[in-house]
């Protein structure tokens, strides 16, 4: 049957027959030197070409057609590829051992050149990174190699750039993954953080205390100020209350002077009108009073026959003797305060009270020495 595999006398025949051996033969050569000439790239790579040992070309992505049997084909991937640095072991400036690892980014820009300038590129790039990762470190104190982490990166950066752009690979990132202090480094920086934090909290406890004492101290300084304001105003008031009821005690006391001297001097002539004289020396300040008293209770002068009611006057050393001018003034003063407005001494008081500027009263105080109708008294000039 056509396409079975032949039997042992077929391949016998086969054999036997040159021109049947030669066609096999010549069949499998055209297969596999069409094998050999087609070479397939991948869409991420490109392929360096040698034909006999010597660099032709480089092979774009797709089918290409190569001498068969004398070509070979080196692929480089043209993606960004990762290579891990292993953990290094380094001294740092200030003599603290650390372990520090990392991870480098590259890429092949140039293809010929990573095939003819190096012979494994990976590898290269790989053991300069760790001795440029020691490097870095061992330039560094322990503190900046824990907290700056940018600045080791991009160092090894800057150290790997200038090699690797001569092998045709750029370094796009350097990144450190961990850097591990030793053991008993590790417990010192655990003590000195553990110092450093109960430091920080006596601060803040002490500046809270601090603080609180300073408020209470303003609140109990507040609180004096208010009460030591309080207890003056306190004093004034009771202070200008006594003041108002002296001032009133007084003043009605001088009000009720007249009258209680008139008041004894009726008494005084009562008992002397039980007596059996008949003649009696009375004073002229007692007299005058009574006829003042009169007046006021009437409300007019006493008048005789429609003329004025005159009286003597006394010579300048009777009046001195007997004191009339200062009996006048005080009889003036009497009536001046028996005229005073009671609403404008509660306005004075309430003044007082308040501390407000006394307001001058604009009531004029009443002539003692002339009547209430404006007519004068006339006075004898000759003595009896």
């Amino acid at each position: 049957m056509l396409g079975s595999v032949p039997g042992p006398l077929q391949l016998r025949a086969l054999l036997e027959d040159p021109l049947s051996l030669i066609g096999v033969v010549g069949f499998l050569l055209v297969v596999i030197t069409v094998w050999q000439m087609v070479e397939i790239v991948d869409a991420y790579n490109k392929a360096a070409l040698t034909v006999f040992g010597e660099y032709r070309k480089l092979l774009e992505p797709g089918l290409n057609i190569v001498p068969p049997f004398v070509s070979r084909i080196y692929t480089f991937d043209m993606r960004t590829q990762t290579i891990d640095v292993p953990s290094q072991e380094a001294i740092t400036r200030d003599n603290s051992p650390v372990t520090a690892d990392a991870v480098v980014y590259i890429r092949v820009m140039n293809a010929r050149r990573a095939f003819l300038e190096v012979e494994d590129y990976q590898r290269a790039v790989s053991n300069l990174a760790q001795t440029t990762l020691r490097a870095v470190i061992g330039d560094m104190e322990l503190d900046d190699t824990l907290s700056r982490r940018e600045m080791i990166n991009g160092r090894i950066r800057e150290e790997l750039d200038e090699p690797t752009d001569e092998w045709g690979i750029r370094v796009e990132s350097v990144e450190v993954r961990e850097v591990t202090p030793s053991q008993g480094v590790k417990g010192a920086m655990e003590e000195q953080t553990s110092a450093e934090r109960r430091r920080r909290a006596m601060i803040l406890e002490a500046q809270g205390e601090r603080r609180s004492a300073v408020e209470k101290a303003e609140g109990d300084k507040q609180s004096e100020i208010i009460r030591a304001q309080g207890e003056k105003q306190s004093q004034i008031l009771e202070a200008q209350g006594d003041a108002i009821s002296t001032v009133l005690r007084a003043r009605s006391a001088e009000s009720m002077g007249e009258r209680a001297v008139i008041d004894r001097g009726m008494e005084t002539l009562a008992e002397i009108g039980q007596g059996d004289s008949t003649t009696f020396v009375m004073p002229q300040e007692l007299t005058s009073l009574v006829g003042r008293y009169g007046t006021h209770l009437s409300g007019s002068d006493v008048k005789s026959d429609g003329a004025d009611l005159e009286s003597r006057e006394f010579d300048a050393e009777t009046r001195e003797l007997i004191g009339l001018d200062d009996i006048a003034e005080i009889i003036g003063e009497i009536d001046r305060e028996a005229d005073m407005d009671v609403e404008a001494m509660e306005r004075e008081a309430k003044a007082i009270k308040e501390g407000e500027d006394i307001e001058p009263s604009s009531d004029k105080p009443v002539d003692s020495s002339e009547p209430a109708d404006g007519t004068k008294l006339a006075h004898d000039s000759d003595s009896e």
